[in-house]
């Protein structure tokens, strides 16, 4: 029989799970290896060798192959003897690009699986009789699952307790509105959108309260079956992977040009009398092509994106996705709660005023220690006193008596703290309810029979609870105090009931202004004799003609390191608003504090919202950055009006309503701690640790590796520009240049030959790039306003550096080969194939110096110049290699290299310097021209 129309105890039974209970951990192990883990099946994983051969699959790496081909070829038609050294060599280092690439790739990969694991969805079940929370990979059948707002459903489940329970199927049924539930038994044939009774896999909890017993897991639940139309779903590429992606493309296209009128002018001005001089030209064509078009970019850019999130994550800020680094970096505006994000999230009920005085509750945190002080209205110390707090001490009471029962908090003692499970607002009416006299034993006689909870909309919740003694039930209300006095018609004055007239509703109100000027966030609780029969229901309006017993102030104190956080994003030109479902006054003064409004500043309520259309509400924005007492759609609005003003939006979020404003901000932030799984679902990071500066910090880590990027971008291009200007005028140029071989007047000359590009290519491009991916800070990326999101990374003012660098490292790269060879500009007397070595390690050197330039657009290259050991390594790396290319015989033979001296090392690092020293003078103009100046002397030297 199907779950949905068997009963909830047949169900129990068939399963073999006690619903009070719930499974033994030895059980549910046991039922995880039978049943395999609650996951939908993945992808099947692409194989190694697969994957392998992908890293070849390039338009311009099968011209290369092609090109191999026709050297072989060439070889064995002009006899075979030797061995083909050209082929060998760039096959070589064609394959060990590849293995580059795939060891970049997985690197990526790795880290996405890591990050999927840290944001992996967990669900709240009973196990051994007790509430746990595990990752919902784990759950099994015959887990007795808890569902509360915000839940995401981690299996399919048959309800067995349903209490104003609505879940939000869409994902599964199409339905656009929330479907009540039930846990009533069904009968007959009932569609899937009609099973009130169950709730399944990828669907939400909008609101209210249930338990049910998984029936399937994984591949076999309702999503399950149309798994494969999920998988199906590709992912589209970010913004920067797009622009990448063109640039590479248009590079390409330009380049082949170039490669073939490098060949034809080759042929031309040079001739080729054989076979073997036909291939060299077209290996030359080819490799320049693959050389000047940054293949590897894409490996590289994941790899770097894939380092700096993960160490984001280390930091509490875990990214979903690594290229939403690219947005986060773009960030104008924060929208922010205020509980536990701005504040420390560690409620301490303070205050209760009630008709007779005001209560004082001493202590702070979560551990129920402390002590009351009363002070009644008008206490003189006249013989009334006793009275006075008497009447106190009974109203006192019945506040925490009524808070403490309208309540799903639980607060236990775990290794010696004080641990929250539940809402921390709901835990402060529980530890003062242990620093009054009498109060946990009272609460002890009341049994809740039914709850109508809590929503943002209503912003009350109530419980019926019946008292075994009286013989009463008792309809026990908490809420926002301003919207609960509307739902009371009397109020409690000792043991009396006495109407509320218009004096003292003035006087309450002007108590909850108070409380909140103070900083307070205040709730009011009330109560009423519940009617015969009478259940207390979200169907049901039963917050009405309700009794006040007080109101409560809470403090929550602003984290001491959030108003650092906000001073540095306003000095980064990102702006903070505070949002809240406090009182205006209560978020004016906890934002003066934090800094994000000055003295006086204004705060909007979210009726002054309903009121505007969404152009007055854009022209609100501008000016106003606290908004109070609002409900989710407003903040839905104000992202959408700041987004219109031309703002990338951060929204942070906790709970199941957050999540469309969530989803609609450009960097949806959701709670890692009070979040509810729908949220995180909905969002594109999570805070580990619920802070603000986290926040903060992120966007400043964000910047930095997008700074990395664009440091690795300049670099690449640059080089690889490089590349193309020496080839290209080495032949046009060549005459003038003084670039032949004098032993040889007839042979065919080129500058570079094509196993010297792509050893370039390869060692000079991969190694320093990755290591600039990982540089610290080295311009002020917080001293800058937000890059605009339309800003392509690679603007004029970087093509432009581009340009000055490849040409310039061209030009002395063709200057070196002048200044050693016969003829040409510069009197030389050493052969051309010393030159043309000392050209390559020229060319190799300035690469190099041109990393260290690239760090930096403005600053000088000696600044801060050893923070990054990893980029030393790089080039200590590329240098040792390139000596064993010039000095060992067998590499020697593969690249046509001869020995250098010391003196003509020398010559080739000072030629090389030239770059470097040519930047500097570039980057003080500019400084001078901005007004910056030099850098200081202490960071000059790398501090």
């Amino acid at each position: 029989m199907p779950p949905h129309l068997a009963g909830a105890e047949e169900l129990t039974q068939r399963l073999e799970v006690d619903p009070a209970v719930g499974l033994g951990s030895a059980e549910a192990q046991a039922r995880l290896a039978e049943h395999g883990p609650n996951e939908l099946r993945p992808k099947d994983p692409v194989p190694l060798w697969r994957r392998m051969l992908a890293q070849f699959q390039d338009p311009l790496v099968y011209l290369l192959l092609v090109a191999i081909a026709v050297s072989v070829t060439a070889w064995v038609i002009e006899g075979a003897e030797g061995a083909p050294v050209d082929a060998i060599v760039i096959g070589a280092i064609l394959t060990l690009n590849a293995v580059l690439g795939f060891v970049q790739e997985a690197k990526a990969e790795n880290a996405v699986a890591a990050l999927a694991t840290m944001t992996a969805a967990s669900s709240s079940v009973l196990r051994d009789g007790r509430p746990t929370e595990l990752p919902s990979a784990e759950l099994v059948p015959g887990d007795i699952l808890l569902l509360s707002e915000g839940d995401a459903v981690g299996a399919d489940a048959r309800l067995l307790v349903a209490t104003g329970l609505k879940v939000q199927e869409a994902a599964l049924t199409g339905e656009s509105s929330a479907t009540v539930k039930s846990a009533t038994a069904l009968s007959g044939e009932v569609a899937l959108a009609d099973r009130v009774n169950m709730v399944h896999k990828g669907t939400a909890v909008v609101e209210g309260v249930g338990r049910a017993v998984v029936t399937t897991t994984g591949m076999r639940t309702e999503m399950g079956d149309i798994a494969a139309l999920l998988d199906r779903t590709e992912q589209q590429p970010s913004p920067l992977q797009v622009e990448i992606a063109r640039v590479s493309r248009t590079l390409g296209a330009l380049v082949i040009g170039i490669a073939v009128v490098v060949m034809a002018t080759l042929a031309f001005v040079q001739g080729a009398d054989s076979a073997q001089e036909w291939v060299t030209i077209l290996l030359l064509g080819v490799s320049l092509a693959v050389a000047a078009v940054p293949e590897g970019l894409p490996a590289i850019l994941s790899v770097v994106l894939a380092i700096g999130v993960r160490a984001m994550a280390r930091r509490n800020a875990v990214m979903k996705h690594l290229h939403s680094v690219e947005t986060l970096g773009s960030a104008s505006v924060i929208c922010s709660d205020k509980t536990g994000t701005l504040t420390r999230n560690e409620m301490t009920l303070r205050t209760i005023v009630t008709a007779s005085g005001r209560v004082e509750l001493s202590g702070t945190g979560y551990a129920p220690v402390g002590q009351a002080v009363l002070v009644p209205d008008g206490d003189d110390g006249g013989d009334d006193d006793d009275g006075d707090d008497e009447a106190l001490l009974v109203e006192a009471r019945l506040v925490l008596i009524g808070g403490s029962i309208a309540n799903n908090a639980t607060v236990t003692e775990q290794d010696g703290q004080w641990v929250v499970h539940g809402d921390p607002t709901e835990a402060a009416f529980l530890v003062a309810s242990s620093k009054l006299g009498e109060v946990p034993e009272r609460i002890g006689h009341y049994e809740r029979r039914a709850e109508a909870p809590f929503t943002s909309e209503r912003k009350m919740m109530s419980v019926l609870a019946h008292h075994d003694d009286r013989a009463e039930s008792r309809i026990y209300t908490k809420g926002a105090a301003d919207v609960l006095l509307g739902r009371c018609v009397a109020q409690r004055h000792g043991d009396e009931i006495v109407p509320l007239d218009d004096v003292a509703r003035a006087r309450i109100t002007q108590a909850v202004e108070e409380l909140s000027a103070e900083g307070y966030r205040t709730l009011g609780v009330a109560y009423r004799v519940a009617d015969e029969g009478e259940a207390a229901s979200p169907d049901q309006d039963v917050e009405h003609h309700l009794v006040l017993a007080g109101l409560v102030g809470i403090i929550d104190p602003p984290r001491e390191e959030a108003r650092a956080a906000v001073a540095a994003a306003r000095r980064a030109g990102v702006r903070t608003i505070m949002i809240t479902g406090d009182h205006p006054a209560t978020a004016q003064r906890i934002a003066t504090d934090l800094g994000i409004i000055t003295e006086g500043g204004r705060a909007a309520a979210g009726v002054e919202l309903e009121r505007l259309d969404d152009e007055a509400l854009v022209d609100l924005v501008r000016e106003v950055s606290v908004y109070a007492r609002v409900a989710p759609h407003h903040k839905l609005r104000i992202v959408d009006a700041l987004q219109r003003d031309g703002h990338v939006v951060a929204m942070t979020g906790d709970g199941v309503n957050d999540a469309p404003a969530l989803k609609s901000a450009d960097i949806g932030i959701a709670m890692g701690i009070t979040g509810t799984e729908v949220t995180k679902e909905a969002s594109r990071m999570i805070l580990g640790d619920d802070n603000f500066a986290t926040i903060v910090a992120a966007i400043h880590r964000g910047r930095i590796i997008f700074d990395n990027i664009g440091k690795f971008l300049r670099y690449m291009m640059s080089s690889n520009l490089g590349e193309v200007v020496t080839v290209f005028f080495g032949i046009v140029l060549a005459g003038v240049l003084g670039l032949r071989d004098t032993a040889a007047p007839d042979a065919l000359v080129v500058p570079l030959l094509a196993t010297q590009i792509l050893w370039i290519n390869m060692v000079t491009d991969s190694v320093p790039a990755l290591a600039m991916g990982v540089d610290p800070e080295i311009d002020d990326v917080m001293a800058r306003p937000p890059r605009r999101p339309d800003r392509p990374i690679l603007d004029r003012p970087m093509w432009a550096r581009i340009v000055f660098t490849g040409t310039l490292m061209g030009a002395v790269t063709l200057l070196t080969m002048d200044l050693f060879l016969p003829g040409g500009l510069i009197e030389g007397s050493e052969s051309f194939d010393m030159a043309r070595t000392a050209g390559f390690t020229t060319l190799v050197l300035a690469q190099l110096l041109n990393a260290l330039s690239s760090r930096s657009a403005a600053q000088s290259s000696f600044h801060r110049m050893f923070r990054n050991p990893w980029l030393w390594a790089a080039i200590g790396l590329v240098v040792a290699l390139q000596v064993l290319v010039v000095h060992v015989p067998v590499m020697q033979q593969a690249f046509t290299t001869v020995p250098l001296t010391g003196t003509q090392w020398l010559v080739c690092l000072a030629m090389a310097s030239v770059v470097l020293w040519a930047q500097e003078v570039v980057k003080l103009a500019q400084r001078v021209w901005a007004g910056r100046g030099p850098a200081p002397l202490d960071d000059a030297v790398g501090g």
